[in-house]
């Protein structure tokens, strides 16, 4: 999708039924695949993971690209787009980001809340200013204990800011023994973060 939005944007629509309610996930990439060509959001993460034979539990998948970092604004703004053409279940609206996505995500998910039913957010960090949002929505963060690009400690801030604002709010750390900023890509390969997110609607999260 061009110039529909402030941002373009690819859908993933493979297993999407309009006569059904859909799930709907969120990915935004790192600064590496920013730019104008959309086939770059593909290179890794979700529909990387998706194209190597990943089942993911989304009949809807929705991965734009941005050029210049993530403005939670404009990401709401794809959302918003995809609410209005799509049976997009509101209650079933996840996110995910890894590096600078990872901070996207937590940013999108402080500045709305009311929109998201769980993020996991990789390798990045977030805007202790949102703490107080954040700690409304389930989330899991995840970072390498060996990344030199963005140190552990960005996802520890955010995470300490969370805990403080609500020491009951659901957010989990996992720091990867060994892991890399690269390295953790592999977790979109895996079920676990995608089991998690889909375990929760907004109605169980809120």
């Amino acid at each position: 999708m061009k110039n529909k939005t402030a941002y373009n944007f690819l859908v993933d629509e493979e297993k999407y039924d309009e006569a059904i309610k859909s799930p709907l996930l969120i990915f935004l990439h790192g600064r590496s695949l920013s730019g104008t060509d959309l086939n770059r959001v593909k290179r890794y993460g979700v529909l990387y993971a998706k194209s190597r034979g990943l089942e993911i539990p989304s009949s809807l998948i929705v991965a734009p690209q941005t050029n210049n970092g993530w403005d939670p604004d404009k990401v709401k703004e794809v959302l918003d787009y995809m609410m209005k053409h799509y049976n997009v279940d509101e209650n079933r609206v996840y996110v995910c980001g890894m590096s600078m996505g990872g901070y996207g995500t937590m940013d999108f998910v402080g500045k709305y809340p009311e929109s998201i039913a769980a993020a996991v957010a990789i390798c990045g960090g977030g805007t202790l200013k949102y703490a107080e949002n954040l700690a409304k929505v389930p989330v899991w963060l995840q970072h390498g204990s060996a990344d030199r690009a963005v140190p552990s400690s960005e996802s520890k801030k955010i995470y300490k800011a969370i805990k403080t604002a609500n020491p009951d709010a659901d957010a989990t750390l996992t720091i990867i023994s060994g892991g890399t900023h690269g390295s953790v890509e592999r977790l979109f390969h895996r079920d676990e973060i995608y089991e998690w997110m889909f375990k929760y609607t907004k109605e169980t999260s809120l």
